[in-house]
């Protein structure tokens, strides 16, 4: 039988040596494809970018068809990529811009309106007829989000309102919303599942994160029909298998997450005290918080990093609206650099001397301070100042609104501390300089990881865990290696000086 037993093992490792994971990473500007052998290395990528659409001052919108086709094309270009060991593909990871809100036909799967963006603000005058009539504290003790058109209720109720007969045919069950993870789902499954998971759901501003299920409160409180919205299922869960047209194979979707959480769990970030920070067009930084939704003080969101098994997991997250896209706006506003590599370069060459700080409140301001109506600021120009100095000062400030996220996180969480170390990733993350600066300021080591696509590796290891072929929970998390740390070199003094001046700049941009 000994013979039998090694053969057994060894046909089960060639096996899973040919698996192949597929994830779906559906964002703001573009989607992307990628596919991770069994030992979660990306083998084939392919993005592609779609057309933004802004009607309105402050509106902003996506053809939910163009989400769909380019999803198609990117997950085809891998595929074929991949070539004759495509049919290896042995699951699929969706993660997605969060708070997009869609609405389409129960029958012909056709959307009714454009995708409603997480950034539109048509809704700031709902929200605050709704926070006079005082339902913001209803809206945070069930959701654990702020009244803000940034998440999704108010967008699907003006769709309900504004679109002809989409409340008639609502209510009839006609009609089905979703976020983007939602439609994709069930456009794969041809119709099949109308699915979300509980990360998802979380920032719908319609979901009851304490127990777990949609707020019958909040959807009559909108006067929305609750036969519109998805099942929640856990991150890692049976989602459907695709339909056989699409792939000429059916493959079950078997991970799901918002693009946050997604990154949250790419960077294994599992245990209490953990905090993960991303840097992509604006950065988005998250404080994993155990079994306990923590309610902050400081305008920081009380969110779900993960669900597993019926359980969630909880964190605090804080949000900054410009990050890279700071960085964009030195090379297509001010044209001082022709590429984003190039601000390193520029800021060792600054004047030390000089003491230039930029708010980059081109949007507004984010957690901690949540103001929409402030706008941008550059503080200590002298006559010497020039494109080393605003360079610096720019990458600077990614820095100092990371420090103001965790200042908040550790003032709201002081149950066992928050961990010394914060993990990065996103695109903005590949800068040393930054990361340094990052480092320095926030007095603590910034670990970068090998694999920076961690939004990408979170829901392509919830697909493959879920199915056996990757490892789990414990074993991913050991498994995390870092490509390099940063650690503090900056004296207290120099920190505290500049952080101070930074805390000025701030309030005089917010007393503007």
């Amino acid at each position: 039988l000994l013979p039998c037993k090694l053969n057994i093992s060894f046909i089960d490792t060639w096996r899973f040596q040919m698996t192949f994971i597929l994830a779906i990473d559906q964002g703001t500007t573009s989607t992307r494809s990628m596919i991770f052998d069994i030992n979660m290395n990306v083998v084939a990528t392919d993005q592609t970018e779609f057309k933004q659409y802004f009607p309105k001052s402050g509106w902003v919108e996506h053809d939910p068809n163009d989400l769909w086709e380019t999803t198609l094309k990117t997950c085809h270009k891998v595929m074929n990529d991949l070539g004759k060991d495509m049919h290896k593909i042995k699951a699929i990871g969706i993660t997605n811009q969060r708070e997009t809100v869609i609405v389409w036909d129960k029958k012909t799967g056709e959307p009714i309106y454009n995708a409603i963006v997480w950034q539109d603000r048509r809704t700031a005058d709902m929200c605050e007829k709704m926070r006079l009539a005082g339902n913001e504290q209803l809206i945070t003790d069930r959701t654990g989000l702020l009244l803000d058109p940034y998440f999704s209720s108010t967008k699907l109720k003006w769709i309900l309102d504004n679109i002809k007969g989409a409340r008639v045919r609502a209510e009839k069950g006609e009609l089905l919303f979703g976020t983007v993870d939602c439609f994709l789902i069930w456009k794969l499954t041809n119709g099949k599942v109308h699915a979300t998971d509980a990360t998802n759901a979380a920032r719908t501003m319609l979901y009851d994160i304490r127990k777990g299920h949609w707020s019958k409160t909040i959807c009559d409180l909108l006067d929305i029909p609750m036969k519109m919205l998805p099942e929640v299922k856990d991150c890692a869960a049976d989602f459907g298998d695709t339909h056989s047209n699409l792939f000429n194979k059916t493959i079950p979707i078997c991970g799901v997450a918002g693009d946050q959480q997604a990154a949250t769990i790419g960077q294994a970030c599992f245990k209490p005290g953990m905090m993960k920070s991303t840097y992509g067009t604006g950065c988005f930084a998250l404080l994993n918080t155990g079994d306990t939704p923590v309610v902050s003080k400081n305008k920081l969101l009380t969110t779900i990093a993960y669900q597993f098994n019926g359980k969630p997991t909880y964190a605090l997250e804080g949000s900054i609206f410009v990050a890279g896209a700071v960085v964009q706006w030195l090379r297509d506003g001010l044209k001082i650099i022709s590429h984003a590599s190039e601000t390193q370069e520029l800021s060792q060459q600054a004047d030390e001397e000089q003491n230039v700080i930029m708010v980059p409140a081109f949007v507004g301001l984010g957690a901690p301070y949540w103001n929409a109506e402030c706008r941008g600021a550059v503080y200590g120009l002298t006559r010497n100042t020039g494109a080393p100095e605003i360079a610096k000062a720019a990458l600077e400030s990614v820095g100092f609104q990371t420090r103001d996220l965790l200042e908040a996180m550790s003032a709201d969480w002081k149950m066992t501390g928050v961990s010394p170390t914060l993990r990065v990733d996103g695109g903005m993350s590949t800068s040393d300089w930054t990361m340094q600066f990052l480092s320095d300021i926030i007095n603590a080591p910034v670990d970068r990881p090998e694999i920076i696509e961690t939004t990408a590796l979170g829901v392509a290891w919830l697909a493959g865990m879920h199915i056996g072929v990757y490892p789990n929970l414990e074993d991913f998390s050991s498994k995390w290696t870092k490509e390099r740390e940063f650690k503090p070199s900056m004296d207290e003094e120099c920190r505290n000086t500049k952080y101070l001046a930074w805390k000025r700049a701030v309030k005089s941009t917010l007393e503007a």
